[in-house]
Parts: C-alpha cells; structure tokens; sequence
C-alpha cells in the first residue's frame, strides 16, 4: 500500500480545531482510496515561543524536511505574541527554507454558499509570488525611539524569482481557460513593477495560446468585486497576492472557505497546505471554527501527492455538505457537525 507522511502543525487557536477535522477527512478519503497516511504532530506555536522563545526548534527545517507534505492549521495569538514575530518565526521561515515559491489560492463559490456580491459564476485561482517581493526582510530601524528615527523596508526582486512564478501561472492557465492575469503597479513603483511588467511581456511570446493582460493591482482589486467572472488565472507579487487573496475569500463568502498551498514546483522539497484563515483567537475553543478552508487545502494536498481521484472525492463531500446548506453560515454549524457531515458523504 502506498503511504504518504505527512506533518502535523496545528498552531495556535483554532487551527488545532480545524488542523484535527480535516485530518480526519483525510485519512477517510485515503482509506476508501487504498492508501495510507501517516502523522507527526508537532507543537510549535505562539505557546512554544511563550516557554522557549522560539516559535519553532533549531533544527525544524531539516525535521520537515523528511515528511512527503506539511499540513498547517493558523499560526499567531497576536494578545501574547507579536505577528512579526510569529510569522519570521515559523511560517515565512518554512516557505523560503522549502523553496515554496508558488503560494496558489483559489477562489469560487462552494454550492448552498450565499456570497456577497451578484455574481456566482466566477473560478479566480490565485497565484501568489511566495519567498521574495514586498516580504523579503530586507531593511532595519536605526536610531530607534528618537526623533530621528527611520525605517526602511527593502522589496527585493530578482530575475529568476519573477519569470519562475510568472511561468508558473501560465502553465497553469494552459490546464484552464487560457487567460493569465499579470499584477503590478507599475505607473508608481518604476523599477520592481516595470521590471515585473517587462518579464511578462517576454514570456507572454512563448505562451501564444494564453491571453495575458496586464492590470494596475488597485484595478484589479476593482475588477475581482465587479467582474470576478472574467477572470482566470492572477499572478502577483507577494505584497499584491497576499491582499488580492482576502478579496477572493471575501466574494467566496468568507476566510471559512479560502484554502491555500505553498508549492515547491520541483519537489525537491515538502510542500505546505493551509488555510488562508488566521487563529481566530475570539472563537478559539469554542468548537464553531469553519474547518471547510482546512479541509478543502487537505484536498489540494492530496491532489499534490498524485491522489488526485481522491481530492476531487473529498470536493465533491464538501459540496454535497454545503448544498445541504450544513457550514454556509458562519457559527450555525459546531465544528464536528461540519467534518461529520464531509465525512458521511465520504463513505
């Protein structure tokens, strides 16, 4: 029997609630498929950083690096730790360690989702530049606490960084409906944007059979509310990804809903699978969490692994749950109601 192992980081809040829901969606789908997947939990938070000081061990990276995937929960408890600190500690580390350069979302309404604009019809994957871009670390504080004080924040963008995720997209608007939507904004930032802009022009030649058009990142954050329909595929930079992607979960009808994975193209390393939801820590332990985003990020792993018939099964109990209108309504439905309800239309 085939068998994928797979690591465990449930993190802080309900991440733990939705990280044991889809897991065991997951090992549902695997048995009735005939393979196995195999588990290691590992405690690393903002608990963690509260008794040790590190959000994750020394040694963390070559510890995944083992493991065939990495399944994330929600990291952050923003009342105890500072985000910079948890995310620099835990999860940019793991995306730029693994080579994740390509952080894919997709965006489309589930069946029995109400979301909130007029339109339904829309099927947006969004690719986000993942390692470098507006995200990069670069820059530093000097004369702290003083008048005097000055901030700089570096955005770094090199060649091989644009064109892999610009190639990235277009290979994956050729599997879909052949359009390609390029973000920048290049009429402000003169250098990055343009630089952004002029690679795909370039490689626009090569891919003749995908229609590209480039937008101005405020447009296109325009055109996701008015006319999500008329777009495909969106590829931007890591800053502009990051915000455009909590639009696509919003049209969906919320972060309940909004999975995501960090690929490494080339494999030579894990990829990580997580909802785009944060810790929530207001609902956290009160059993109410949506666990449909984890979940739904579960399937976009397994389909990674090669396991892609039982990905598309475990949609498809998604939607059948969700048509019964069960996790359409965000705190009607108990977390276990939810990933009961996927797992009957499982078996």
């Amino acid at each position: 029997m085939k068998s994928y192992s797979i690591a465990l980081i449930p993190g802080d809040g309900i991440g733990r609630d939705v990280t044991t829901a889809a897991w065991s969606v997951l090992e549902t789908a695997a048995e009735h498929a005939g393979f196995a997947l195999t588990s290691t939990e590992f405690p690393w938070s903002c608990k963690l950083y509260k008794d040790t000081g590190r959000m994750m061990p020394e040694n963390a990276i070559e510890t995944l690096r083992g493991f065939d995937a990495i399944l994330l929960g929600a990291v952050g408890w923003p009342a105890e730790v500072p985000d910079s600190v948890s995310l620099h500690g835990l999860l940019l580390p793991i995306r730029k360690a693994f080579v994740q350069y390509a952080n894919i979302r997709p965006h489309r309404l589930l069946p029995g989702v109400t979301g909130p604009l007029r339109a339904e019809n829309f099927d947006i994957l969004c690719i986000r530049e993942n390692t470098e871009g507006e995200y990069s670390g670069a820059g530093g504080r000097v004369h702290q606490g003083t008048l005097d004080e000055v901030a700089v924040e570096t955005s770094i963008f090199t060649r091989a960084g644009v064109e892999r995720i610009l190639r990235f997209g277009f290979e994956q608007a050729r599997t879909r409906r052949g359009r390609l939507a390029s973000v920048t904004k290049s009429n402000a930032q003169k250098y990055s944007m343009v630089f952004w802009d002029e690679i795909t022009r370039k490689l626009a030649a090569e891919y003749s059979d995908v229609a590209v058009t480039s937008y101005h990142v405020d447009a296109l954050a325009a055109r996701m509310i008015m006319a999500p329909e008329s777009l495909d595929v969106v590829v931007a930079s890591n800053l502009f990804g990051d915000i455009l992607t909590d639009i696509g979960a919003a049209i969906q009808g919320g972060l309940g809903y909004a999975a995501s994975a960090n690929i490494n193209p080339d494999r030579s390393a894990p990829s990580m699978f997580e909802p785009v939801h944060g810790s929530a820590p207001d609902i956290a332990h009160l059993g109410i969490a949506n666990p449909i985003a984890a979940i739904w990020s579960g399937a976009m792993m397994l389909d990674h692994l090669g396991e892609k018939a039982a990905a598309g099964r475990v949609m498809k109990a998604v939607e059948a749950a969700t048509v019964r209108g069960i996790g359409t309504i965000p705190g009607k439905d108990r977390t276990e109601a939810i990933t009961a309800a996927v797992v009957a239309a499982l078996t």
